[in-house]
């Protein structure tokens, strides 16, 4: 899940490259409120046009086989070599549900039966939504791709918890194993501080 486009962050908020030219246009824009908005938008002064920037979506899938879940060991950074869901982020053209089936294929080689949104979480000072959905694997012929070291199987009692890369695949799968003890899956939302 890599950070696009480039942005840093300090501490609290996302800082990302300001709109330097109108990308129809190509004329240099100024930033300020439009009539009827309420915070700075980078606006052309030739043409007019208003450029938003609005929060990325990551989307993957919570891969389970029988009473094991399946997570990658990431090729990449950032957390390299730290393990996570196959996900990455939603391609224009596509639904957060294929995004997260394409993400699950080329990350982890799998294939899966979708099941269901299960989290949504919000990073705010990434300017990100993850979204999760449960998936059921058809088989265990599943083989790490480009972006990921291996794939593999856990069980609860086996998942290393203190490699996890992202607090939002820590969180969906606390969130799993504790709806799984109690028998019923439901949709989970939140703030990721």
């Amino acid at each position: 899940m890599m950070p696009w486009p480039p942005h840093r962050y300090t501490g609290r908020m996302l800082i990302r490259p300001r709109i330097k030219h109108c990308r129809n246009c190509g004329t240099a824009v100024e930033y300020r409120i439009p009539p009827d908005d309420n915070r700075e938008r980078a606006i052309c002064g030739a043409c007019g046009e208003i450029h938003y920037e609005n929060p990325l979506n990551v989307v993957g899938t919570l891969p389970v086989w029988g009473e094991q879940v399946l997570l990658c060991r990431r090729a990449i950074e950032p957390r390299h070599g730290f393990w996570t869901l196959p996900a990455g982020f939603m391609e224009l053209g596509e639904s957060t549900e294929a995004g997260a089936l394409r993400e699950t294929i080329e990350e982890a080689g799998a294939r899966v039966e979708m099941q269901g949104l299960y989290t949504v979480l919000n990073v705010v000072r990434v300017g990100q939504v993850h979204l999760f959905y449960r998936a059921r694997l058809l088989d265990t012929d599943f083989a790490p791709g480009s972006e990921s070291l291996e794939a593999r199987l856990f069980f609860e009692n086996e998942v290393p918890w203190d490699q996890i890369a992202f607090r939002t695949v820590r969180v969906t799968l606390e969130r799993f194993f504790a709806d799984r003890r109690q028998g019923q899956y439901s949709l989970h939302c939140g703030d990721i501080a």
